[in-house]
C-alpha cells in the first residue's frame, strides 16, 4: 500500500506532463501583459489568451504559428518571437490577431517558407513595428515581406543578406519613419527606393558595402547613419529645399576630404572620423601628403569652405584621419561648435591667419565656440601663443601622447600669471602656455615625454583635473603647480617612474583623488598632508609603510586606497590601524 501511495504522485505527473509543459510554469503573467522568456517553449502557449495584450516568447524553440495554437488572442497588440526557430507563419494564425501594433521576428528562421509567409503577412494590416532582423534574408524576400503594410512606422531588416535596395521595395509603406538596414551586404541603392518615403526620418545603413552616395534628395532625414561602409564619395543633391538632417555619421569609410554638405542647416552632430581625410580643403582628394600653407587658409576663409553651411554643428569628430595641420579658419564658421575632436591624426602644426612670423592674430579675429578639444595621439611639439586665447569657452583639453612641453608662467610667482613680474620667455616654438586660461577645467598631458615641469606652469588657470602621467623621469618641483592650491581636485602622475627627489607637491586644498601608481617612491609627498584625499592610488611603488600622519589626516574623507605591489615591511604594519 505503501508503495502504491508513493507511485500514485509520480504517476499522475507522468500523465500530465505534457499538460504542465503547456501550461509554462516559467511564465510570469498578469491580466494584459505575459512574459515566457526563455521558458524553454516548443509551441506557442494557446492556454494564455483571453486578454492578454502583450506578449513576450522571446529566447524559445517555437518553429511556427497555426491557426489551431492561437485562439483567444484577439486582443493581442504586442508579440515578441525573437530569437527562436520560426520558419512558417499560416495566414489563419495571423487572421486571430487583428489588433497587433507590434511584431518582433529577429534572430528566425524566415528565409524559409518566405513565399507563403510573406502571403501571411498581408493580414498584417495594423502592423506599425515590424522586426525581420537577422533570417538571412536577401532583397527580394525582404520586399516580399513588407509588400502590404500600409502602417508600418518601424522596419528593422539588420542582419540579413540584402545586397541591393531595388526601386519601389518600400513603396507599400509611405508613412516609414525609422528604418534599419544595418550589417547587410547592400551594395546599390537603385533611384527611388526611397521616393515614397515622405516621412522618413531616421535610417541606419551602416555595416554594408556602399561605395558612394550621389544625389542624396532624403532632405527630411533627421538621422543617417553610414559608418563603416566602404564611402569614396558622399553628394548632396542640388536644390532649394533645406536638409533636415540633424546627426550624420560617416565614420570608418574611405572619405578623402571634408565632405560638402549645404543647406545641411540644422545638423548637430558630424562623425567623419576613421576616414583617410588629409585635407579639409572642399573637393581635395589626394591621399598623400598634404601641408595646408598660410595662402591656403586666406584662400578657404575668402572663399566658401566646406563647413559654412553648418552653422548649428555643435559635435564634430574627425579623428583618426591623416590631417597634418589643425586649419583654425575652417572651422571659424562653425558658431556652434561645443566638441572637436582632431586625435589620432598626424597633427604636427596649428594654422591660424597670422603670417609665419609668430605674431598674434589681431584682436578681431574669430574665435571658437569649442568647449571640449581633443587632440591626443598628434605629433605636436608646441601650441601657439595665441591658441587659447582663440579658444575662450574652452573648459577640457586632451593633449595626452604629443610632445608638449609647458612654458614657465609670466611673473612666476604667487599670483603672478596677469603677465606683471620677471620672466624669462623659451625659444619660440619650443613650449606652450598653459597659464592664465581663465575657462579651462580639465588639462591632460599624459605621454608627452615632458622632462621637467617648470614653475608655476599653470597660474592663473584653475584646473579640476591634470593628468600628467605616462612621463618617464618627470622632475616635479613644489613650484610647478603653484597656482592649482586651491582648484585642483584630480591628479594623475602614474607611471612616471618617479623617486623621491623627483615628486614634490605643494598644499593642494582641494585635492580628492591622487593617482602615483607606477613611480619609485619610498615615502608619500608631505604636502598631501593637507589634502582631503578620497581616492589614493600608490601600487607599484617602494613603500614600506603609509604615514600614519597622513592617514590619519585623510581619515575624514579617504574612502579608496590601491597598494598592491609594494615590498610593505610586516614590522611596520601600524598604518592599517589608522
Amino acid at each position: 500500500g505503501c508503495l502504491l501511495l508513493w507511485l500514485l504522485p509520480s504517476v499522475l505527473r507522468a500523465q500530465s506532463g505534457e499538460e504542465a509543459r503547456s501550461r509554462s510554469p516559467a511564465c510570469q503573467q498578469s491580466p494584459t501583459k505575459v512574459s515566457c522568456k526563455g521558458a524553454g517553449l516548443r509551441k506557442f502557449p494557446k492556454e494564455l489568451g483571453h486578454g492578454v495584450k502583450y506578449l513576450e516568447l522571446s529566447n524559445n524553440f517555437i518553429q511556427s504559428l497555426s491557426g489551431s495554437s492561437m485562439p483567444g488572442f484577439g486582443q493581442l497588440e504586442y508579440l515578441d518571437l525573437c530569437s527562436n526557430q520560426l520558419e512558417a507563419v499560416s495566414a489563419t494564425a495571423l487572421a486571430q490577431l487583428p489588433q497587433l501594433r507590434s511584431l518582433l521576428l529577429g534572430s528566425n528562421r524566415l528565409d524559409r517558407n518566405s513565399l507563403a509567409n510573406g502571403r501571411a503577412f498581408r493580414l498584417l494590416g495594423k502592423v506599425e513595428v515590424l522586426d525581420l532582423s537577422a533570417n538571412n534574408l536577401e532583397s527580394h524576400a525582404a520586399g516580399w515581406y513588407i509588400s502590404n503594410l500600409t502602417r508600418l512606422r518601424t522596419l528593422d531588416l539588420s542582419g540579413n543578406k540584402m545586397t541591393r535596395l531595388p526601386a519601389g521595395i518600400f513603396w507599400s509603406s509611405p508613412r516609414l519613419r525609422e528604418l534599419d538596414l544595418s550589417d547587410n551586404y547592400i551594395v546599390e541603392i537603385e533611384e527611388g527606393a526611397f521616393e515614397a518615403l515622405e516621412e522618413l526620418e531616421v535610417v541606419n545603413l551602416a555595416l554594408n558595402s556602399l561605395h558612394c552616395i550621389s544625389g542624396f534628395s532624403l532632405t527630411q532625414l533627421r538621422v543617417l547613419n553610414l559608418s563603416h561602409n566602404a564611402l569614396e564619395l558622399f553628394v548632396w543633391e542640388e536644390g532649394a529645399e533645406p536638409y533636415l538632417l540633424q546627426v550624420l555619421d560617416l565614420s570608418h569609410n574611405r572619405l578623402l576630404s571634408f565632405p560638402e554638405l549645404p543647406r545641411a542647416h540644422y545638423l548637430t552632430h558630424l562623425n567623419l572620423s576613421n576616414n583617410l581625410i588629409a585635407s579639409l580643403l572642399p573637393g581635395s582628394g589626394h591621399p598623400g601628403r598634404f601641408v595646408l600653407l598660410y595662402e591656403d587658409m586666406v584662400r578657404i576663409n575668402r572663399t566658401r569652405p566646406a563647413a559654412a553651411g553648418l552653422p548649428r554643428v555643435a559635435d564634430l569628430d574627425l579623428s583618426n584621419n591623416r590631417l597634418e595641420l589643425f586649419p583654425f579658419p575652417f572651422f571659424h564658421s562653425l558658431g556652434s561648435l561645443h566638441s572637436l575632436s582632431l586625435a589620432g591624426n598626424c597633427l604636427q602644426e596649428v594654422a591660424g591667419e597670422s603670417l609665419a612670423g609668430g605674431t598674434e592674430p589681431s584682436g578681431r579675429s574669430p574665435t571658437l565656440s569649442v568647449r571640449s578639444l581633443d587632440l591626443r595621439d598628434n605629433a605636436l611639439r608646441a601650441l601657439p601663443p595665441w591658441f587659447f586665447g582663440s579658444l575662450p569657452r574652452l573648459e577640457a583639453i586632451d593633449l595626452g601622447s604629443n610632445s608638449l612641453q609647458p612654458c614657465e608662467s609670466q611673473g612666476s610667482g604667487r599670483g603672478g600669471g596677469s603677465g606683471g613680474g620677471s620672466h624669462v620667455p623659451a625659444p619660440a616654438g619650443t613650449c606652450t602656455p598653459f597659464y592664465n586660461v581663465p575657462r579651462l577645467k580639465h588639462l591632460n598631458l599624459g605621454k608627452n615625454n615632458i622632462p621637467r615641469l617648470l614653475p608655476f606652469a599653470f597660474n592663473q588657470t584653475p584646473l579640476l583635473s591634470l593628468d600628467l602621467s605616462g612621463n618617464k623621469d618627470l622632475f616635479l618641483p613644489k613650484e610647478a603647480l603653484g597656482g592649482l592650491e586651491f582648484s585642483l581636485q584630480k591628479l594623475s602622475l602614474r607611471g612616471n617612474q618617479m623617486d623621491d627627489s623627483k615628486a614634490e607637491l605643494p598644499c593642494l586644498a582641494t585635492l580628492k583623488v591622487l593617482d602615483l601608481s607606477g613611480n619609485n617612491l619610498s615615502h608619500l609627498p608631505t604636502g598631501l598632508l593637507c589634502s582631503p584625499l578620497e581616492s589614493l592610488d600608490v601600487r607599484n611603488n617602494n613603500l614600506r609603510a603609509l604615514g600614519e600622519r597622513a592617514l590619519a589626516s585623510w581619515s575624514p574623507s579617504l574612502r579608496d586606497v590601491a597598494v598592491a605591489g609594494n615590498p610593505f615591511s610586516c614590522c611596520s604594519l601600524a598604518w592599517l590601524d589608522t
